[in-house]
């Protein structure tokens, strides 16, 4: 499941992309198995960084892809990495965790080469806000979400660094229903069999794809995607 449209950040073959934040690896994995891109991701989970090595196996890479993934922990507060080397920079669900902002933002510019294409993306404003409003112990989760972006907020964050703003839009309407679901049966949401149920709806729809989901998808998103996805370039 991808939140960022790959053809957003300008990339091609053997071009290097970092994923900050980047979990299981769905978007470094994305790109370098289908994009041939050599991806690096970076997380501070220990337990997500061996799962994404070990999810790279599921796919079947072809042999003229000479490109490579890799993952590592590490800080979005502090990235060891030099200055201006990256031609992407994906940051994904990862902002409305931190309590600390302006830093981070720093460098995830910093790391970007002039030219390049940075992809950030949040929970959106009202999705969020009725899961807010639905469990008071939804925010109260360790590591959980700390704060609720508005689009210009979220825009006029960004570009106080030396970056341009290009586009937006949203992702994953369909998951909003998930997790008012699991709001609202917050106690034991696990075990509630309408979770359960419209979580393997979920997972159906992420095997199967069929056409009836992707018009729900593409009518929904205005309404209730889950995501807003934004994209700059650095000057």
């Amino acid at each position: 499941m991808q939140t960022v449209n790959f053809d957003n950040l300008n990339v091609s073959a053997g071009d290097l992309v970092l994923d900050i934040g980047c979990g299981e690896g769905r978007h470094s994995i994305g790109l370098y198995v289908n994009r041939e891109i050599n991806s690096v991701g970076v997380d501070l989970s220990l337990e997500d960084m061996q799962t994404a090595r070990s999810r790279i196996k599921d796919f079947s890479i072809s042999d003229t892809n000479k490109s490579s993934c890799v993952f590592g922990a590490g800080s979005i507060q502090c990235l060891p990495f030099k200055d201006n080397l990256y031609d992407a920079v994906i940051c994904s669900e990862v902002l409305e965790h931190l309590e600390s902002l302006d830093s981070a933002v720093s460098e995830i510019v910093r790391v970007l080469k002039p030219g390049g294409v940075l992809a950030v993306s949040v929970p959106r404003y009202l999705p969020e806000l009725i899961c807010w409003k639905l469990s008071p112990d939804y925010s109260k989760t360790p590591g959980g979400h700390v704060r609720i972006f508005k689009h210009k907020e979220l825009r006029k964050l960004i570009q106080k660094e030396s970056v341009s703003y290009q586009s937006f839009h949203w992702a994953h309407a369909l998951h909003s229903p998930y997790w008012w679901l699991k709001c609202i049966f917050w106690k034991n949401e696990e075990e509630h069999w309408l979770v359960k149920k419209y979580h393997e709806f979920l997972i159906w729809d992420l095997m199967k794809n069929p056409l009836i989901t992707r018009f729900l998808e593409m009518v929904l998103k205005p309404f209730i995607g889950k995501s807003l996805v934004m994209y700059f370039v650095k000057d």
